[in-house]
């Protein structure tokens, strides 16, 4: 952070901080143990932050040092349980920058709405603070690079909300794969199939007066208020969250990442297809989609998202695997090429940082040590950025018309059948017609992965998605000046 931002950002703070306490008392940095003890502040406090703080209270010596939220009564009602659970030193605040000001503050855990995972985690890298950030750590790929250039900068631990990083079995599997268990890996799948429904309509008016507007919204260019942005719905908009790819699939868009070759980073091309269906609701996101991505040495990640509910729906929140040789695992079994009786994978546990996600980034700020976490920031970078192609492929689309032959995947066999599956299930279980009906099928966009830029066609349409204009004062640095 330079000298003016500094300046600045202690303006700020100080000139809001009258406003920012509610109750308790300014923690002291002479606390027994300190050495040991981890002080942490919960920034979003409904959703995942109720399982942040629930977590981090049952580890040994870990203090709730600040709970923070922009909503008076979830504030005051979450302080008042915390203090209740022993955290009675616990302030809190409004604004995450009165706590990142802390000096005695160790880390910060971040659960709020996608359009502030960033700004918080290199906020918080700038002033020594280790984090926790909820999936998915970026809103956009260009703030997603600068959050990895702050974590190397101040050698902070910045821990990736993607629980399954701590399973010793899924790592295990990968390492197997990796080292040719099964043969050559071909293509990592995820599924977000979850059921949903509409959000409806909610007209622009005044924000509820325990809300403050200006902290929620932060650093996303929304000028007016509705309904459905507080206090979950705002994954379905593209100012303030991912849709559900990059929502519940940021879980499983990292596992297909995962298991690819190590040397692997980011893809060299994306598409999806999708679209909104049945739901004729404000939300932008789509509730249907397929993406695809290819990667330098040959292999892909295919991902599939339903939500639309039907009788019969097939809830897959999973992760599968296709081999070169016609082998496959899915749901915990290898079937080799032809075979319809699936053997149970068996491998051993791989290596993780013990602790379940909770107790593995506990440990690796009390050593110091960003290695040890359990999700790193290169990782979360590589696995959000992932799903922000396929989204940005989705957002530069056409409408085409409702058909098996929408899919713009040329010689690709194995798209073609996947997608296929997908149409099926929306044509035949969901009931979408095929006549009148549209998909919106977006280009391929090829993307460098050194620069981290688009190339080609449709490069100018692509690059400019891959940062979103931010509000004065709450402004992502440049890469090279975080």
């Amino acid at each position: 952070m330079s000298k003016s931002t500094r300046r600045r950002f202690l303006k700020t703070t100080s000139a809001v901080g009258a406003s920012l306490l509610i109750t308790g008392t300014q923690a002291s940095g002479n606390v027994n143990g300190a050495n040991d003890r981890l002080r942490i502040a919960v920034a979003g406090l409904r959703g995942r932050g109720k399982s942040h703080l629930g977590g981090f209270m049952g580890q040994e010596n870990v203090e709730v040092a600040y709970v923070i939220d922009p909503d008076q009564d979830v504030l005051a009602s979450t302080l008042k349980r915390v203090h209740s659970k022993g955290h009675t030193k616990c302030i809190a605040t409004t604004d995450v920058r009165r706590a990142i000001e802390d000096k005695n503050v160790d880390a910060i855990t971040i659960a709020t709405p996608n359009h502030w995972h960033s700004l918080m985690t290199i906020w918080a890298a700038q002033n020594g603070k280790h984090v926790y950030v909820e999936k998915p750590m970026s809103h956009d790929v260009t703030e997603g690079r600068v959050a990895v250039e702050a974590q190397r900068r101040y050698g902070v631990v910045i821990q990736h909300g993607c629980q399954r990083r701590s399973d010793a079995g899924i790592a295990g599997l990968h390492e197997a794969i990796q080292d040719g268990k099964f043969g050559k890996l071909k293509i990592a799948y995820g599924y977000c199939c979850k059921p949903r429904g509409s959000i409806g309509m909610e007209a622009v008016g005044a924000p509820p007066s325990n809300l403050d507007w200006d902290l929620w919204r932060g650093p996303a260019v929304i000028d007016e208020y509705h309904g459905n942005y507080v206090h979950y719905d705002w994954h379905w908009f593209w100012k303030t969250g991912n849709g559900d790819l990059n929502n519940q699939g940021t879980h499983q868009l990292d596992v297909a990442r995962w298991a690819l070759d190590k040397d692997q980073t980011h893809p060299v091309r994306a598409m999806a297809i999708g679209g909104r269906f049945k739901w004729d609701d404000q939300g932008e996101t789509p509730n249907t989609m397929f993406g695809l991505a290819e990667y330098p040495n040959g292999q892909s990640v295919f991902f599939n998202v339903r939500n639309v509910n039907y009788n019969g729906y097939n809830r897959q929140v999973e992760n599968e695997y296709y081999f070169e040789d016609g082998g496959k695992i899915i749901r915990g079994k290898y079937y080799p090429k032809g075979s319809t009786e699936g053997e149970a994978v068996s491998v051993g546990p791989g290596k993780v940082t013990p602790g379940g996600n909770w107790g593995s980034f506990v440990r690796a700020c009390r050593a110091g040590d960003p290695a040890m976490a359990n999700g790193n920031v290169d990782d979360a970078h590589y696995g959000c950025v992932l799903g922000h192609l396929m989204n940005n492929s989705y957002r530069l689309g056409e409408k085409v018309p409702f058909n098996q032959k929408a899919g713009r995947f040329g010689d690709n066999a194995d798209a073609h059948e996947h997608f296929g599956r997908l149409h099926e299930v929306m044509r035949d279980g969901v009931g979408i017609p095929e006549d009148g009906a549209e998909y919106i099928v977006g280009p391929w966009l090829t993307f460098d992965p050194a620069t981290e830029t688009h190339t080609g066609e449709f490069a100018d349409e692509a690059n400019a998605l891959l940062k979103d204009p931010n509000r004065a004062g709450f402004e992502i640095p440049e890469a090279s000046k975080v």
